[in-house]
């Protein structure tokens, strides 16, 4: 806390940054709380808080057929992996509802953010994909036109900004 030190007569001789009980016992009766100064503003947002909000959403998952599904780098990889895999399927003649088409002996499933499992044929897998990817890439155009504003909002976190 920061006190203001008054000599005997009671004139201001310093201020200083202490705890009360160290004032209060080396200037009994001759002190006086100051108020805190105000905290300081917060600094303008940059591109780079820009930059990590959307890589936070864009991790923060993505809803398919009304489910959420997760989509943080690696889940988005393996999401780019099964939709080509389920493209040259399809090139290959897979037909809707077919659960295997991936080739193996059991059905294709993927597994949901909560933990759920969903069947999905080649072209729901494929649709799939194209869903994260458009997930992407819309936050990625969104935080483009945030950066763009001079100066970027104060609440740039807000989700009006998002889509």
């Amino acid at each position: 806390m920061r006190y203001k030190i008054f000599d005997i007569e009671g004139n201001h001789v310093n201020s200083i940054v202490a705890d009360e009980a160290f004032v209060e016992q080396h200037f009994p009766g001759r002190y006086e709380l100051l108020p805190s100064p105000p905290p300081p503003a917060p600094l303008p947002p940059t591109s780079a808080d820009v930059d990590a909000e959307r890589d936070r959403r864009i991790s923060a998952g993505f809803v398919f057929g009304g489910i959420l599904y997760q989509s943080r780098p690696e889940d988005r990889e393996n999401i780019t992996g099964a939709s080509l895999a389920a493209l040259a399927a399809m090139m290959n003649g897979a037909v809707v509802g077919n659960l295997r088409w991936h080739g193996g002996d059991s059905d294709f499933m993927w597994i949901a953010a909560d933990n759920s499992v969903y069947p999905m044929d080649a072209q729901t897998v494929f649709t799939f994909g194209q869903t994260a990817m458009a997930h992407k890439q819309g936050l990625i155009f969104a935080a483009r036109a945030i950066k763009d504003e001079e100066p970027i909002p104060a609440d740039y976190t807000d989700d009006g900004y998002w889509p």
